[in-house]
């Protein structure tokens, strides 16, 4: 974008601002997609380093592509693939090179398992031949090709397999996966939701080996949902689900040889007894694996180097906390086998460069400020590039480092989020940057430099769209609450009167590591937020202790007593928010989803003075209901730590209500059980208070489909009305009501 480009579309804002902003912002307006934003889907760098690919779609024809773009130019150099010229299939929605760029996986076709997994129909297209051949007939799990691009390999009905494209030969790998017992390469539930990954299996460089995490979960318990459907007779969905202090599934390390079609088990040089494997990733020797092996309390980890042709073990790394470990993806092997790694053994998440055996070569970047994501290391420059909160723990910006920890620079100059892509050479990056004033907008900068060359796509015409609501301010401060400055922001109505009282509604997650108050675009619910303030209300969120990105001890403050601290900093920052002369402090709500609806009715039911309403949804009601390794890395088990699994479980503090409570969910939720509000609502049944509920049937953790996200923020928005609205109308509302009964 061209500086007079910029300054002529602030101009425009400010104006809009000054004399356009008449429309009022509707819940119809917010889940209709009036407000999507425009971004670059499938962001791939060449290996050339010269070029990179995006994923288009025209909606006119219905034809997907994926282009080849210019990184000096931004001009299209080509397409790739075209669904268009392709017979065999109608579309494709998303898109993965080999790593030779020889060939690409299309996905045409997926369906959702869980959160992550997906079961789909997929293609390969060879980029020379343009030849396209069909994974399966068969709906498959993760497919990936070798390093080579010859050979592809996947899961189907728990069991591994390897299909060579020349000669569509398919080779079984494992024969023991069986639904609910045995699962191999692909992760279980617990592993999936909660260690981020879905593909258990990996190639090595070399493309005859495949490593693979094998999962007996025969003794995890099963959990059960019913399936409502239009039919006659419901359903039932049954998975292994591990909840707090139950079995999980017994997890071993699997190596597959193409060249000798064995598959034999890996072993470490240590006995675990109750253990995760979280991560596995070959090294650059293609006969070297390295595993992460962690304990069930996840406060302890063990990086190997696993020799799979000698069939010996290192123990190359080992960390310790006395709270927990976080695990990460950050991971990168060097050519000489040395690594670099994240850790926040001093306190603050930063980067670590190490040697091929395990000794500590420097510590890459120190303060008292958090790395939040690493992009990677140029070999030729001795550079690494990572993105931290150096300016701020709202913001984020990207920096280069040598590797020996001097000559740091900042890349991004703009205040708000940027997040980095860079081409394979590292000569240039794609920067998405962001803040609450600004939508995103993608620009591509000099990887040395950070200076600006060009840019790529923007906003504008959203911004202009907004420009034309009347919207407020997200204002950013800090609030001194129990001893720390706690970060938050605040939209007030447009019409803001300081001699006036307002209504205070807040949002909070609070989960360990999260943030929620932070300089970024709009999300759907800031839109939900400007709504609520034109229609009157002040809106306020406030990342409490536990939050994340603001040093490990602020954030592991809560280990042993989720819901203790969080919940005292709500309640102490709506006192101190109600002793502000515009605001009411006798009409404060909160509200909050999943680990924010567990926090939400905490705050309703112990701090029953100040908040006069509270809405919960998908709650978390006690975490002897949640799964294993969520709740014992922060909790250890139920057996070893009761009273801080009890003592802030919301469904032991119902006799506390006195507000008014909304509580949703939906039956089909695989993550947090409708378990949680059903036993939530026999306990405020059996303590004889009233409150309100919503059952969305067969909608999952997210609660959408349809017409649901809608009718979901009408309830919620009619509720916020009733029980924190104008007094002066309610008391209207009111006196008519009694007139009609009179009448």
């Amino acid at each position: 974008m061209k500086l007079r480009h910029f300054i002529a579309l602030i101009g425009f804002l400010t104006t809009s601002l000054i004399y356009c902003q008449n429309k009022q912002i509707t819940l119809e307006d917010i889940w209709s997609g009036e407000f999507r934003t425009e971004g670059m889907q499938a962001l791939h760098s060449m290996n050339n380093g010269k070029q990179y690919s995006v994923l288009n779609f025209d909606r006119q024809s219905r034809t997907a592509t994926i282009d080849i773009y210019d990184y000096k130019t931004l001009e299209k150099v080509k397409t790739l693939v075209s669904s268009e010229d392709i017979s065999e299939i109608q579309g494709f929605f998303d898109y993965t090179f080999s790593d030779d760029e020889s060939k690409v996986i299309l996905t045409t076709n997926e369906k959702p398992v869980f959160r992550r997994s997906r079961l789909g129909e997929y293609y390969v297209y060879d980029i020379e031949t343009k030849s396209l051949t069909k994974v399966s007939d068969d709906l498959v799990q993760e497919p990936t090709l070798s390093p080579d691009g010859t050979k592809i390999a996947y899961g189907f009905e728990n069991n591994l397999y390897v299909k060579d494209l020349a000669s569509g030969k398919v080779n079984q790998i494992t024969t023991d996966g069986e639904k609910n017992k045995i699962i191999n390469g692909i992760t279980d539930w617990v592993y999936e939701e909660e260690f981020s990954f879905v593909r258990a299996f990996d190639w090595n460089a070399d493309s005859n080996k495949i490593a693979f995490i094998r999962f007996d979960e025969t003794e995890v318990p099963e959990f059960s949902m019913d399936v409502f459907g239009s039919g006659l007779y419901q359903t039932q969905q049954v998975f292994k689900y591990p909840k707090a202090g139950e079995d999980n599934s017994k997890v071993s390390l699997h190596l597959y040889n193409l060249e000798s079609n064995n598959v034999s088990e890996l072993k470490v040089d240590k006995t675990y007894e109750d253990f995760y494997i979280p991560r596995i990733k070959w090294t650059e020797d293609p006969n070297v694996l390295s595993a992460q092996y962690m304990n069930r309390h996840q406060n302890e980890l063990d990086l190997w180097f696993i020799n799979t042709k000698e069939m010996s073990s290192d123990l190359v790394l080992a960390e310790k906390d006395n709270a927990y470990i976080d695990v990460t993806f950050n991971l990168t092997f060097l050519e000489d086998n040395s690594f670099i790694w994240t850790s926040e053994k001093d306190g603050f998440n930063h980067i670590y460069h190490y040697s091929k055996d395990g000794d500590l070569i420097n510590q890459v970047t120190d303060g008292d400020w958090e790395v939040t994501n690493y992009y990677g290391f140029n070999e030729k420059a001795n550079t690494i590039y990572y993105q931290s909160t150096e300016n701020g723990s709202i913001n984020r910006d990207v920096y280069s480092i040598k590797l020996n920890g001097k000559n740091k620079q900042r890349l991004t100059k703009s205040e708000g989020t940027n997040s980095a892509s860079f081409s394979a050479d590292f000569t240039y990056f794609i920067n998405t940057h962001s803040s609450a004033t600004t939508p995103p907008e993608y620009t591509l900068h000099n990887a040395k430099t950070g200076e600006l060359v060009k840019g790529i796509k923007d906003n504008d015409k959203l911004a202009q769209k907004v420009g034309d609501y009347v919207t407020s301010k997200k204002e950013f401060s800090t609030i001194n609450v129990n001893g720390n400055d706690l970060n938050m922001w605040m939209i007030k109505p447009a019409d803001f009167d300081e001699n006036k009282e307002y209504p205070l509604f807040m949002y909070q997650y609070s989960g360990p590591g999260s943030q929620q108050v932070a300089n970024r675009w709009n999300s759907t619910n800031d839109y939900w937020y400007q709504m609520l303030a034109q229609q009157g209300y002040i809106v306020v969120c406030i990342d409490g202790r536990g939050t994340g990105f603001k040093g490990a001890d602020f954030k592991k403050v809560t280990q042993n007593e989720l819901g203790k601290y969080e919940v005292e900093d709500q309640i102490a920052a709506a006192k101190k928010m109600g002793k502000r002369p515009y605001i009411d402090e006798d009409r404060i709500g909160i509200w909050g989803w999943s680990y924010g609806g567990f926090m939400s009715s905490n705050a309703l039911f112990k701090g029953n003075d100040v908040f006069k309403m509270a809405i919960a949804v998908a709650p978390v009601t006690s975490w002897r209901f949640y799964d294993t390794i969520y709740t014992e890395r922060y909790m250890t088990t139920p057996q070893e730590n009761p009273s801080g699994y009890d003592e802030n479980s919301p469904i032991n503090h119902v006799d506390k209500l006195e507000g008014d409570f909304l509580l949703i969910h939906g039956s089909g939720d695989d993550n947090v059980h409708l378990q949680n509000t059903m036993r939530m609502v026999e306990a405020l049944v059996q303590a004889d208070k009233q409150f309100e509920w919503m059952i969305y049937p067969d909608k999952n953790h997210g609660i959408f489909g349809g017409n649901t996200r809608l009718h979901l923020y009408k309830k919620m928005t009619n509720f916020i009305h009733r029980t924190l609205g104008d007094k002066l109308e309610q008391n209207e509302e009111e006196e008519t009501e009694t007139s009609k009964i009179k009448g």
